[in-house]
């Protein structure tokens, strides 16, 4: 885990969090999305505590963990408009939405297939793509690389790039390099507290 931590995102920029397994890069994705609690210091939207802001601030988010979340019954067209209208997208503006996402990660052709057919691979670009079929300013993307080649991979870093480019803010946690242009960079295991019996000073 990590203390003394301070950072602020502007729009535009990014984050990249890197450290060993166990340093606290999944939990502080998750305390940016409100999905933990902080133990000690403070979250803040602009100028106000997250939790003033709360239901606000999270419509802002869209957290792509370890898990895919992907049903084995739908197809990847059925599980991207789920997502484009749980976010609230106009109806007329969900066909743009959903083919924008499945060509950003090149997914046209399964788009109608069932998930259960697909690879790891695939699985991981519809939750990737989601990022496109539902925007949200801000992009939390745990391990996002994880079972992607390198075309894949390149085709994530671009959707980042553009992301950025419209003033998106972006926080990668990743153990593997990944070109996302200028980034503030944050290894988690130089702000690991001291054990309690340490000396200080």
């Amino acid at each position: 885990m990590f203390a003394g931590l301070s950072f602020r995102l502007a729009p535009g920029g990014a984050l990249l969090l890197t450290g060993a397994n166990g340093s606290g890069k999944t939990s502080l994705l998750r305390v940016l999305a409100t999905l933990i609690m902080p133990a000690s210091g403070r979250l803040l939207w602009g100028i106000a505590p997250v939790e003033a802001e709360g239901a606000a601030y999270r419509a802002q988010l869209d957290f792509v963990g370890h898990q895919d979340g992907i049903k084995p019954s739908l197809t990847p067209r059925e599980t991207l408009a789920f997502w484009a209208a749980l976010r609230g997208a106009e109806p007329s503006r969900v066909p743009r939405l959903l083919d924008a996402a499945l060509a950003a990660f090149a997914l046209e052709r399964v788009a109608d297939w069932p998930c259960r057919w697909l690879s790891a691979g695939q699985r991981r670009r519809i939750a990737l793509a989601r990022l496109i079929a539902a925007p949200a300013s801000i992009w939390l993307l745990d391990e996002p690389t994880s079972a992607l080649d390198h075309d894949n991979q390149s085709r994530l870093e671009n959707a980042i790039v553009e992301h950025r480019a419209f003033g998106g803010r972006v926080v990668v946690a990743s153990h593997t390099p990944i070109a996302i242009g200028a980034a503030t960079a944050i290894t988690l295991d130089a702000f690991a507290p001291l054990p309690d019996h340490a000396a200080t000073g």
